[in-house]
């Protein structure tokens, strides 16, 4: 049997700052010192962020969509192309043995696009195949991995994955909307990349942990597509985000997650680690609170909310970064990913972790 597994991982960020010099010197202003703002800035749980344009030295509100746009393609490729050589790097695959680039964004677009640029700058052969997947928003990568996937299993070629977002070129102009206060407390700019090749049987791996796709699966439920929102308007892209948003996810996350495992002969126990992305802090607690979860489990979501914000589909490629850099992997098993945006949207997929090999032999059969 012939799996698709994560053999390589990479990121690239922008320049950082910091959450609290972002509400001092720009933000306070922004929302005219408005003391329901402050508390969202404090309770967003994000220490610093990533951006390509720093509002403290560039205030991007009155530019129109054409002129972030112009910005996107300056910005977008080389960040783009270090994340991606870096999970190349990371897999030590070379260009030419690519098959498909998938590229996921919703923060920006033009054509020649992103895709073609990297598959250029990366040295890709020019007959690689490319995919562009646009405006899903936060759970993007997961419906992206799922179709490179499914490309490494029928052609048994390898596949990399790159989800890039420059949410900071979308700065809205000054309001009172709460909504509007909560996305520019969380959200920062974040490429991050994978590499996906075939694995057969208990082929082994050297490295560090590896992770299999096993399944992926989601559900919609439509009749809350107002909640979360993501409209081009004449001054870039504004986001609008209901306080309803983890009502809705409170009341789907562990039916869907169950459903996932229970198809695939699992529980909730079997479960080694989680990449839940950080939509913010309230969704993590839902999350946490419906699958009963000790604090631990969404420990590494918790650290990327707080080290970068939320880099909306780049972000679960941070989480799975920073559980197999912890070594929260090491001894394998299940792992369940999922993101939600749009929709309302949720996103799962159960991956299995590949043990690090043991001294002296291969790693302990699955």
């Amino acid at each position: 049997m012939v799996t698709a597994a994560i053999t390589g991982l990479g990121s690239a960020l922008p320049s950082a700052v910091d959450q609290q010099a972002l509400w001092d010197a720009f933000f306070c202003r922004h929302f005219a010192a408005s003391r329901a703002a402050r508390r969202i800035f404090t309770g967003s749980g994000v220490r610093r962020r990533h951006t390509v344009v720093n509002p403290l030295s560039e205030d991007l509100t009155g530019w129109s969509t054409a002129a972030r746009m112009r910005r996107y393609a300056q910005e977008a490729h080389p960040l783009g192309h270090r994340a991606a050589a870096a999970a190349l790097a990371a897999a030590d695959v070379a260009a030419d043995e690519v098959g498909l680039l998938t590229v996921a964004s919703c923060t920006g677009y033009g054509t020649p696009g992103l895709d073609i640029g990297l598959a250029a700058s990366l040295g890709l052969r020019p007959d690689v195949q490319r995919l562009l997947v646009g405006h899903m928003g936060c759970y993007a990568a997961l419906p992206a991995l799922g179709s490179a996937a499914d490309f490494v299993v029928a052609r048994r070629r390898t596949a990399v994955l790159v989800c890039l977002e420059l949410t900071s070129l979308h700065l809205q102009p000054p309001t009172a909307d709460p909504q509007q206060v909560v996305a520019h407390a969380l959200f920062g700019d974040a490429a991050a990349a994978l590499v996906l090749r075939p694995r057969s049987g208990n082929t082994p791996f050297t490295g560090p942990p590896r992770l299999e796709l096993v399944d992926v699966a989601a559900f919609t439920d439509f009749g809350s597509g107002d909640h979360m929102t993501w409209t081009i308007t004449d001054l870039g892209f504004r986001m609008e985000l209901s306080p309803q948003v983890p009502d809705v996810l409170a009341e789907h996350v562990r039916p869907g997650v169950k459903s996932l495992l229970a198809r695939n002969g699992l529980d909730l126990p079997d479960v080694r680690a989680w990449a839940v992305h950080p939509g913010g802090p309230r969704i993590l607690d839902v999350v946490q609170d419906r699958l009963d979860l000790p604090e631990s489990a969404l420990a590494a979501s918790r650290t990327v909310l707080a080290d970068h914000g939320n880099c909306s589909s780049a972000t679960l490629l941070l989480v799975l970064q920073e559980l197999t850099g912890g070594g929260a992997l090491r001894e394998g098993g299940p792992v369940v990913a999922m993101a939600f945006g749009p929709g309302l949207t949720l996103y799962t997929a159960l991956l299995h972790a590949i043990p690090e090999p043991r001294a002296g032999g291969a790693p302990p059969a699955r």
